[in-house]
């Protein structure tokens, strides 16, 4: 945070420091293409920490050996217990409600992009970018960096996230309805007079989803970095005043980032939820039961039955085990 402090005093703009920092380019025809931005670094380092983390916590998660008796079932690792916590109720309270029977052959995805989504946001709390830049000040002058800000703030990266949703929810809807059952959706079971208006809307419909999913994360990322970046820059904006005014400025900009940034943590999350929530509502609103917001409901009883007495984790096996 006091990286944050230091890099943003020196702004002249809080969007200066949440917009895309360029690394390298290439000039093709006259035009310069970026190759590395720090967003493209914050994603590798993503790719990099599901890579390695998440099979170590999947092993922390799973069974142990007979010889560990009753322990075998229990998820020791504080981690990994938090990961497959979320896990369980994603799959349990958020998917199985909506997917039924679907939803093992969902959940890796599911799964994926939220875990995708909320470690690109909490990377985006760090001052990886501000750290590098105050080190580099040549960077920071030429607005550089490999690897840092938040990711899931730039319209690309969420744009690229809804577009594979997109492609997911409607292919699982072909492959649940038939294209004849699809082409019917379009129509929502209205008289013939009113397909021309039905279809136009529902073909529209399904374009916008993706849409504001991606506008959504988007919007909100963006917005709470820049308030905190006006909050620390408020610090730079008084010095000029003097110690009387810049010294209670800067305690109260300090003291109102830290509670932005728990709002900020909460929101990492949240928003990590609602774009995997709305993924999985708008896959089953294409299939035969969409409408009846069917689940067995019963599987909810069995999810945690997996351990003798129901108290092991039901991570590993399907609710109908």
């Amino acid at each position: 945070m006091l990286a944050s402090l230091y890099t943003l005093a020196a702004e002249g703009s809080p969007v200066a420091h949440v917009v895309q920092h360029p690394f390298f380019s290439v000039n093709v025809g006259g035009t310069n293409w970026w190759v590395w931005t720090a967003h493209t670094g914050n994603l590798v380092l993503t790719m990099v920490i599901m890579l390695i983390a998440f099979p170590w916590l999947a092993k922390k998660i799973a069974t142990g050996h007979e010889s560990e008796g009753n322990r075998r079932y229990i998820t020791t690792n504080p981690l990994a217990h938090m990961v497959e916590v979320i896990y369980l109720y994603l799959r349990d309270k958020t998917a199985r409600p909506l997917l039924g029977e679907r939803t093992e052959r969902f959940m890796p995805f599911l799964a994926t992009i939220f875990f995708f989504i909320l470690v690109n946001n909490l990377l985006g709390l760090i001052p990886i970018l501000d750290m590098i830049l105050l080190a580099v000040p040549k960077w920071r002058a030429e607005h550089r960096a490999p690897l840092g800000g938040t990711a899931t703030q730039n319209l690309m990266v969420t744009g690229a996230l809804a577009a594979i949703s997109f492609v997911v929810i409607n292919v699982a809807g072909l492959r649940e309805l038939g294209v004849k059952g699809y082409a019917k959706h379009l129509t929502g079971g209205a008289p013939v007079y009113l397909w021309p208006l039905l279809i136009l809307i529902e073909v529209a419909g399904t374009f916008i989803k993706p849409v504001a999913l991606a506008l959504r994360l988007f919007a909100n990322m963006t917005a709470g970095h820049i308030l905190l970046a006006t909050l620390f820059m408020f610090t730079g904006m008084a010095w000029s005043a003097g110690v009387g005014v810049w010294a209670p400025v800067t305690v109260v900009s300090v003291i109102s980032a830290i509670a932005i940034y728990f709002l900020e943590l909460f929101v990492a999350f949240l928003q990590a939820f609602v774009f995997m929530f709305l993924t999985t509502v708008f896959i089953s609103q294409l299939s035969h039961h969409g409408e009846h917001g069917h689940g067995d409901e019963h599987g909810h009883d069995h999810a945690h039955d997996k351990a003798p007495g129901g108290g092991g984790h039901g991570h590993a096996a399907p609710a109908h085990a």
